[in-house]
């Protein structure tokens, strides 16, 4: 089906419709995005495609709301949004649009359901409170989005629509970066699983350019790693590897003398010439040349297995 009408419903807007028409107008860009409650719009019909209202969810008929009773759920339970069902349906072909490799496309839909969409699911239906955020609640992506509808004394008629359409192109600024994102992680990690195996036993493990590699460290089962070497556009970095995905712990830690200094300071505490910098938190460094940035991260190895 090739819609002539992308329908959601009018008034206030939230993520999950907003979110929702950045993957439906990619893929029906001729498609006219009318927002309205009205029946004879939500009604499902072959000329659209209806979401996050109308009171029914059925894909062949091209309607995806979950307001109603016994609304679809994932596997484990929790709650769809407009969002998630659009994703479910829609998102490979959105992945195809964007030039995903088709290698790609099915790691790519799972990990960003994962990451971007089930969080945007679980917090329209109140499954999720932002208010764990803590002080960056009001920061969160649904949040964020939010903050673009008109304020209450707006009265002008079509103040809504406005901001609705302006809020769509930011919403799509950050669907594109989310998936650029996760693509560039799969591109990563076969770089860095073949600097890997280059590496051996070593602890070192050198990068042609600053790239995510912990994934990729993990994947390899490769505990024996415990700094990694790359340049940059006119230095090299010396980075620490961290023990999981959430927090800061790392592997092992720069050596802790070195911390904060910067220049001929730390040159003379390390004793590496070229040495440029070293962050307080010694999880990462710099040096002028490649001889240099391995040579701090062989002290920081000897220090840690010593």
């Amino acid at each position: 089906m090739t819609p002539s009408y992308l329908v959601t419903h009018s008034g206030g807007f939230h993520a999950d419709e907003l979110l929702s028409s950045v993957i439906l107008t990619r893929l029906f860009p001729e498609a006219a995005v009318i927002r309205s409650r009205h029946v004879e719009w939500t009604t499902p019909a072959t000329d659209r495609i209806i979401y996050d209202v109308g009171g029914q969810y059925d894909p062949i008929a091209g309607i995806f709301d979950h307001h109603q009773r016994g609304a679809p759920v994932r596997e484990d339970g929790r709650p769809y949004s407009s969002f998630g069902l659009v994703w479910k349906h829609y998102g490979a072909d959105y992945l195809a649009a964007l030039g995903v490799p088709e290698a790609n496309v099915s790691s790519v839909h799972a990990s960003f359901d994962a990451k971007f969409v089930l969080p945007v699911d679980l917090t329209d239906n109140g499954a999720l409170d932002p208010s764990i955020a803590g002080e960056l609640a009001g920061l969160t992506l649904p949040a964020l989005l939010e903050t673009l509808k008109p304020v209450f004394d707006a009265k002008e008629p079509e103040a809504d629509d406005r901001a609705f359409h302006a809020a769509l192109s930011i919403a799509r600024s950050f669907v594109e970066a989310g998936i650029a994102t996760q693509d560039a992680k799969l591109r990563a990690e076969a770089l860095v699983l073949k600097a890997i195996d280059e590496t051996g036993e070593g602890h070192i493990l050198e990068l042609p350019m600053g790239m995510p590699f912990r994934a990729a460290i993990v994947r390899a089962k490769a505990d024996h790693l415990l700094f990694v070497v790359h340049p940059r556009e006119n230095d090299w970095c010396v980075t620490g590897i961290r023990r999981a995905d959430e927090g800061f712990e790392l592997r092992a830690d720069l050596p802790a003398s070195w911390a904060g200094l910067t220049g001929d300071e730390l040159e003379r505490i390390c004793g590496v010439e070229g040495a440029t910098f070293c962050h307080k938190g010694l999880f990462v460094a710099a040096a002028k040349t490649r001889e240099a940035a391995f040579a701090m991260a062989q002290i920081a190895v000897e220090q840690a297995l010593s």
